[in-house]
């Protein structure tokens, strides 16, 4: 049993996982609030799901109710393993599964929000991580200096492993990379959004909320435009104005802006990336982030916030660039030098793609994970 908050996060950051370990002689089945995705995800992974009403926020008589409707279907179906991801999904998921007697129950931690919280909110988080941590069998943090600062913040250190390199679920490096279809759609693309044959693209994918560093990002691009009119910055993802408003300056900037183009979310970002120069991620925390991965199998030069996750996918000045988070000087100061110095960037955005298919392969990482699934099934004395 897969367990996510919502479908989406199944259908695009466990993209294919399921249906590959069905292939390998696994009843798979998938639980996650609904969604407009859901019809597509059960398509897409061959493999049936359930809803459950769980949420991203924090709402204690709902999680209750969640928690026993998950425990009473965890015991009808009575999985060997249940495998969560995302905060609330584990915290439920692997509480409903210690308590109907599931013998191995896995949970994989992608972000940590109270990274970026303080006081009592802070310590409301660090909590239920804890709590997410007591019924865990194992939990892999998907980046190696996420293991580390949940060591040194006093998270069991017996339970915790790093799958592989580091991520979720990899890149699938032949389906992230240039064909001449993908080319072609990106040259279209840049007709249709009026981009001069010498201006540049940069990009930005994911949720388009403070926490990801847009602030940043904007003011930076605007002092690009300064200098490079030609220049555009496009931006694929949606905003969450409930969970992570936009301040009133960002939002002006971005919907007035002659030069940044809107895209929403987009199912498939290769075109958009295929477009793109440089992908600017200023994020404010990761866990293993998925969009650089995407970015640089696409060879989009990388700029990257000195996070976690990013510093391990790129190493700065050899195969990108990472900057101070939070810091808008210094990341003007980057995107500027890139843009002066074109020949450097395409040799940083061609060497990323190299040391991303030899350390993140999207059927590397499945096969690890499918030989620990069979480890644990073997000590649990299952098979």
């Amino acid at each position: 049993m897969r367990i996510t908050t919502v479908p989406l996060s199944m259908q695009v950051l466990l993209k294919g996982q399921p249906s590959f370990m069905h292939q390998h002689g696994f009843r798979v089945v998938m639980v996650s609030n609904d969604g407009p995705e859901r019809r597509a995800l059960m398509k897409q992974e061959s493999c049936p799901h359930f809803i459950m009403p769980l949420t991203r926020k924090i709402s204690p008589f709902t999680d209750l109710q969640c928690l026993i409707k998950l425990f009473f279907l965890i015991r009808k179906l009575k999985p060997a393993i249940v495998h969560t991801h995302t905060p609330k999904a584990g915290l439920i998921g692997m509480w409903a599964a210690y308590f109907a007697g599931v013998p191995i129950r896995l949970h994989t931690i992608a972000g940590l929000p109270w990274m970026e919280t303080s006081g009592a909110m802070r310590w409301l988080l660090k909590t239920i991580e804890k709590l997410t941590f007591f019924p865990a069998t194992k939990v892999f943090p998907n980046s190696f200096k996420q293991m580390d600062f949940l060591k040194a913040n006093g998270l069991s250190k017996q339970k915790m492993e790093v799958l592989g390199n580091g991520s979720s679920n990899g890149i699938d490096t032949h389906y992230f990379s240039k064909t001449e279809d993908i080319l072609n759609e990106a040259k279209r693309l840049c007709i249709n959004a009026g981009v001069k044959e010498t201006g540049w693209v940069w990009i930005f994918v994911g949720r388009v909320v403070n926490d990801k560093g847009i602030a940043e990002l904007l003011k930076s691009f605007n002092e690009i435009h300064r200098h490079y009119p030609q220049d555009q910055l496009w931006i694929l993802g949606n905003q969450e104005p409930d969970l992570d408003p936009l301040s009133e300056e960002a939002l002006h900037m971005l919907n007035h802006h002659d030069a940044i183009k809107q895209w929403g979310f987009v199912h498939d970002v290769r075109a958009h990336l295929a477009a793109a120069k440089v992908l600017v991620f200023p994020s404010y925390r990761e866990g293993f982030p998925n969009v650089p991965l995407q970015a640089g199998a696409m060879e989009c030069a990388l700029i990257l916030s000195d996070i976690n996750g990013c510093n391990e996918i790129v190493e700065d000045k050899k195969n990108g660039w990472l900057v101070p988070v939070k810091n808008t000087e210094a990341l003007s100061h980057t995107m500027k030098w890139a843009r002066e110095n074109e020949e450097e960037t395409m040799r940083l955005a061609k060497t990323v793609r190299v040391s991303i298919v030899e350390k993140y392969d999207r059927k590397k990482m499945w096969h690890i994970l499918l030989e620990k699934y069979c480890f644990y099934l073997k000590e649990k004395g299952i098979v």
